[in-house]
Order: C-alpha cells, then sequence, then structure tokens
C-alpha cells in the first residue's frame, strides 16, 4: 500500500465516518435539550422551576418538607431501645 493510498482510503472512510458521528451528537444533544425543558415547566407552587417529584407533578401541589426541629414520632432512629440499652452498658 502506498501512501496515496492510505490518503484515498482515510478520505473515503474518514468522511462518512465523521459525518455520521456528528449525526448522531446533533440527534442525541437534541434530544437532551428538546425533552430536558419540560423539566422546567412551572410546578405547583412559588417560583420553583423543576419537577421535584411525581406527587408534586400529579397532585399540582408543592411538596411540605419537615423543618429539622420538628418532632419525628415515636420512632425516633437515634434514641432507639437497642442504642439506649448499648449506651447503658458502656457507662
Amino acid at each position: 500500500m502506498s501512501g496515496a493510498d492510505v490518503i484515498v482510503f482515510v478520505k473515503q472512510f474518514g468522511g462518512p465516518f465523521i459525518a455520521s458521528t456528528v449525526f448522531v451528537l446533533v440527534l442525541f444533544i437534541g434530544f437532551c435539550v428538546a425533552f430536558g425543558f419540560t423539566k422546567t415547566m412551572k410546578t405547583a407552587g412559588g417560583s420553583a422551576r423543576v419537577i421535584k417529584s411525581l406527587d408534586e407533578r400529579i397532585s399540582h401541589q408543592p411538596m411540605i418538607y419537615l423543618a429539622p426541629s420538628a418532632p419525628h414520632g415515636p420512632a425516633d432512629q437515634l434514641r432507639a431501645p437497642e442504642l439506649l440499652e448499648a449506651a447503658a452498658r458502656k457507662s
């Protein structure tokens, strides 16, 4: 194979390969951009522009999160009986 044959081979292989690669990248990036904007539709309340959960999407109500100081009910993991017994044995 001579140098001219290699150049012809690179031109014949490289052109369609690069064109198909660019086509697939444009298709993929276009798909991601087009369907990525659907996530920024206005949600239930406030000025939030991101859907945080399926429940918020269906109910059209913003999620209500508990404050860190809110009571967590009887199942407080930091005060589990097993942990209290282990702490009592250590002291």
